[in-house]
């Protein structure tokens, strides 16, 4: 049985990062991985998914939270089921930017509106690394933006799978393309989600991947990266990761610019895809970065932030 993952957001053509100072990590080593990931996110209320008109011709607005049905204080899908199996009219209690309303919904279309709440978000992204001395992972280069809510969700829990790639529909200018991925239902967790910030998901590894992790290898400081050839980790069929070739094309303290050059890369993907985010960068055998956006215009140019300004938020 499969599971369909969504994306979150389209990337934007332009990119916009924090500039901090740069700190050293003298021979950090940490292990690249590549995999493509599905990602789960439990938030921390019921929350309306998309614009629903109600019978009696009230909108219940996307994003609104869901607090009451009748006398059921409403925290999780599973409890706004329950509520909606009883019989009768019903009262829903919901809260739409800051002011709370009452809404009467008839039986048969309560069970309809079930169908566009939700209690999480999904989505596919990139294993970006892992570090061997602390277990704890990095993933995405950038921050979960639920696309209902349109920012940072607030959640109590979350969970890292490994995906398979089903399907890719290619970028062209102008149009993102995407990864189109699955997990089995039964697939032991990765990991935790533990922080959703600008510099991507961190978590606990929890060791449920079941193949040899390859070789952890130094991090490149931001000073050490240079303009030139490089490569990146990634997934675009299956679970396999494989090497691709990218060339830098600009580098700005903690930020870098390239090309996609590899000509199996470009005819499959277009060049980057989302869920490619969190795509590890190698450059002389050594860990400089993620991906992290595309240009839309130009679907062969890429951007990325480098793994030692990721690793500062990791811990």
């Amino acid at each position: 049985m499969y599971r369909r993952w969504r994306q979150f957001v389209i990337l934007p053509m332009l990119i916009v990062l924090l500039f901090m100072p740069v700190k050293a990590f003298a021979a950090k080593k940490l292990i690249p991985m590549g995999e493509a990931i599905g990602i789960q996110l439990q938030l921390s209320h019921v929350f309306v998914a998309h614009d629903v008109l109600l019978a009696s011709n009230q909108w219940m607005k996307g994003g609104a939270v869901i607090e009451k049905i009748n006398d059921i204080t409403v925290k999780t899908l599973a409890d706004a089921k329950q509520a909606v199996a009883r019989q009768g009219q019903q009262k829903w209690t919901i809260k739409n930017e800051g002011k709370e309303v009452t809404l009467e919904l008839q039986e048969q279309e309560a069970a309809h509106v079930i169908s566009f709440l939700k209690d999480e978000t999904d989505g596919v992204g990139t294993l970006t690394f892992i570090d061997p001395e602390t277990k704890n992972y990095g993933a995405l280069g950038h921050q979960i933006v639920d696309s209902t809510l349109q920012e940072a969700p607030i959640f109590h829990a979350g969970s890292i799978f490994l995906a398979s790639i089903q399907q890719i529909r290619k970028s062209i200018p102008g149009q993102p393309g995407y990864k189109i991925s699955s997990i089995e239902k039964h697939q032991d967790r990765l990991g935790s989600i533990d922080k959703n910030t600008v510099y991507g998901i961190f978590g606990r590894w929890e060791d449920g991947y079941q193949q040899s992790l390859p070789k952890a290898i130094e991090i490149m400081h931001e000073k050490d990266i240079k303009t030139g050839k490089a490569v990146i980790y990634t997934a675009i069929e299956g679970s396999k990761v494989e090497t691709f070739s990218i060339e830098i094309i600009k580098v700005e303290n903690e930020r870098l610019e390239f090309i996609v050059t590899d000509k199996k890369l470009i005819e499959k993907t277009g060049g980057i895809l989302q869920g490619m985010s969190g795509s590890p960068i190698i450059q002389d055998g050594r860990f400089v970065g993620a991906v992290t956006h595309m240009f839309v215009e130009e679907p062969k140019k890429g951007a990325a932030i480098t793994v030692a300004e990721m690793l500062k938020k990791s811990s």
